[in-house]
């Protein structure tokens, strides 16, 4: 419970600080724990698929199955490049940070060990 309130607190600390029209959309919630199949894999193929697919830009990086996305955040700076401001070099996606309650449940599925379902 204390880290819905802590991803809560920290969605609305950052929701005034808007770069893009993705960070004005309905802070994205979740019922239950954050997992790949209900929430990740989503905010992957909105932000990521585009490149990081078979003949996509950064295709020697695909994204398209819960254990390349796992491995990524493992063992990449994947975290990192999803957390840079928008001109950073490295930032990702390169076409625009992605919303901060986004990134913030990406972040909360690391701290709850990656669960796929």
């Amino acid at each position: 419970m204390k880290k819905i309130y802590l991803l809560l607190a920290l969605t609305l600390f950052f929701a005034c600080d808007s770069n893009t029209y993705e960070d004005l959309e309905e802070p994205t919630t979740v019922d239950g724990p954050v997992t790949y199949q209900n929430t990740v894999k989503a905010i992957v193929d909105a932000n990521c698929i585009r490149c990081h697919s078979p003949g996509g830009v950064s295709s020697f990086r695909p994204l398209t199955t819960y254990q390349e996305v796992k491995d990524a955040v493992q063992n990449t700076n994947l975290l990192d490049r999803i957390q840079r401001q928008n001109g950073e070099t490295g930032q990702m996606p390169q076409t625009g940070r992605m919303p901060q309650d986004k990134i913030n449940l990406i972040l909360q599925w690391r701290a709850d060990g990656l669960p796929e379902n």
